[in-house]
This record gives C-alpha cells, sequence and structure tokens, in this order.
C-alpha cells in the first residue's frame, strides 16, 4: 500500500502526534496547523486525529530552517516541491543554490546599509558628547 504521493506508508511507531512534533521542535501546534493549512505539509489521519511520518518532520525542520534563513512560504514551498519530483535533487540542489546567492546578496546589502546607520548614530552620539561636555 502507498499513499497519494506513491509513499510507502510508515510503521505504526514512526508515526508522532502534532503534541509531540511540537513540543520537540519547539513550536506550537497552531504553527504546525499553518504550514499544513499552507499545503507545505500532508500529515496522515488516524481518524481525526493528526499524525506525522519522519518524512514530514523533516519537511518541516526544512520549512523553519527557510523561514530562519529569510525564505518566503512561497520559497521553501518550490524548495520542497522540487525535492519531491527530483529523485536526484539535482534541480533542487541548483535552485537552492541560486536563491541561496540572492539571500547572500541581500543580507550583505542590508549589512551594508545597517554598518552606514550605525557610524552615523556613533558620530552623532559623539558629537552631543562633545555638547555636553564643553557645557558643564
Amino acid at each position: 500500500m502507498t499513499t497519494s504521493r506513491g509513499r510507502q506508508p510508515e510503521r505504526r511507531d514512526d508515526l508522532h502526534s502534532i503534541q509531540t512534533v511540537a513540543s520537540e521542535l519547539g513550536i506550537s501546534t497552531r504553527s504546525i496547523r499553518f504550514y499544513e493549512d499552507k499545503n507545505l505539509l500532508e500529515p496522515q489521519r488516524v481518524g481525526s486525529m493528526r499524525v506525522y511520518t519522519r518524512r514530514e518532520i523533516g519537511r518541516l525542520q526544512l520549512i523553519l530552517r527557510g523561514k530562519r534563513l529569510g525564505f518566503t512560504l512561497r520559497e521553501i514551498k518550490e524548495f520542497l516541491d522540487l525535492y519531491d519530483v527530483d529523485s536526484l535533487h539535482l534541480n533542487q540542489m541548483i535552485h537552492l543554490r541560486d536563491r541561496v546567492r540572492e539571500r547572500i546578496a541581500e543580507l550583505l546589502a542590508q549589512k551594508e546599509a545597517l554598518d552606514q546607520t550605525l557610524g552615523e548614530l556613533i558620530e552623532i552620539e559623539r558629537q552631543a558628547d562633545d555638547r555636553i561636555a564643553s557645557a558643564t
């Protein structure tokens, strides 16, 4: 028997409840349901209870990592979809590499802007200190 994506079904001891997954990953069950609503996760159901396989937990870890690195949910979904389609993961790696390069460029530009702003603020602070010192 296979699932809707052609995967082999998981053994019962490989299934985890939403509460267990949330606790292990340090996120809320609401966050997990949000990612499910965005079609990033497809938990299995046992009755009305969601159960998560190692694959879904892995996908969730990739989602969280992608968010932490500043990728949008759309970009994360593209990475995950490529992973499902490309058994060698070559297309996924090329796409990921290209997006990572773009993200690095964005962060470097932000860093440059922050460095400039910090320099200006430090100069303003120095000028304020000088005026305070000369007035006392």
